[in-house]
């Protein structure tokens, strides 16, 4: 059961979070390895398990081959509830698999608190990109095929998972997610922890001279990569210091999806067939 924080609890996870330092490290479920991007400093200090998820250690098939985690792709909806379970176990969140909240996704720049399980369950079906989480023992999961997918984590150890596509980074997502897992913590922007996860990069990512240009009028001549090509990570980079985020504590894992799509999914390197990856995050008791 979801449980928040005591403010005993509050006090003692209140303290510096070392910077951010994402690495490959790989899991269990069982006999099947499951690789992920995560920061084992991270869940040292506070508790918080992060994690962005490969291809690699489920059990779909063909295109969606191997840990698809999203549903309404075409792939077969047991494998995917299997990839989650699998997933869930393998990050130490067996348990609490009936607590994991993945909201409908719909590329807008909603953000909802966790409170209820069952009550924000259905409010995440209306739709939102962004989920904050100031409880223990809940499981949060969003899905990306290109977008980029960030987890932002306070001193205290709660969390926000963010989708940003271009469409979610122009309505300033990422913005809202800092603020208000601020708010909700009580620690300031500057003192929390921001990790973009694996998407399309600069160097694949060719978009019309409109879309371009009206990103640069937004976050700065960074955004353009030049040859009609857009820097997301330039954008939400942007995003993260408007809200107040301290550069050092803004950390990339460096993986274009599109480039590497034999180890992530990507919709344009697949011509728009593929599964998802993920960005998971769980706040241990």
């Amino acid at each position: 059961m979801a449980k928040a924080l005591s403010e005993q609890e509050k006090e003692y996870r209140t303290l510096r979070l070392p910077y951010p330092r994402l690495a490959e490290s790989s899991f269990l479920s069982g006999k099947t390895e499951i690789p992920v991007i995560t920061d084992e400093t991270l869940y040292t200090a506070c508790g918080t398990r992060i994690a962005f998820t490969t291809r690699a250690g489920g059990v779909s098939q063909g295109a969606y081959a191997e840990l698809n985690l999203f549903y309404g792709v075409g792939d077969d909806p047991v494998a995917i509830e299997e990839n989650r379970r699998m997933l869930c176990d393998a990050l130490g969140a067996a348990r609490e698999y009936d607590s994991l909240i993945t909201p409908k996704q719909v590329h807008g720049n909603t953000c909802i608190e966790v409170g209820d399980i069952e009550r924000t369950k259905r409010h995440g079906q209306d739709g939102a990109d962004g989920v904050i989480c100031t409880l223990c023992d809940v499981p949060v999961l969003l899905c990306s095929g290109d977008c980029v997918v960030m987890v932002l984590v306070a001193p205290t150890g709660a969390f926000a998972v963010v989708h940003a596509g271009w469409r979610g980074a122009i309505a300033h997502i990422v913005e809202n997610g800092l603020r208000q897992l601020s708010r909700a913590t009580g620690c300031l922007s500057s003192e929390i922890n921001c990790y973009i996860g694996p998407h399309i990069g600069a160097c694949c990512y060719e978009v019309d001279s409109a879309l371009l240009q009206r990103f640069v009028s937004e976050f700065g001549d960074e955004c353009d990569a030049g040859n009609s090509h857009l820097d997301l990570k330039a954008a939400v980079t942007c995003s993260l210091m408007r809200a107040g985020a301290d550069r050092k504590r803004i950390a990339n894992t460096g993986y274009c999806t599109s480039c590497q799509s034999e180890k992530f999914f990507s919709f344009r390197a697949q011509g728009g067939t593929c599964g998802r990856h993920g960005a998971f995050a769980f706040l241990r008791e």
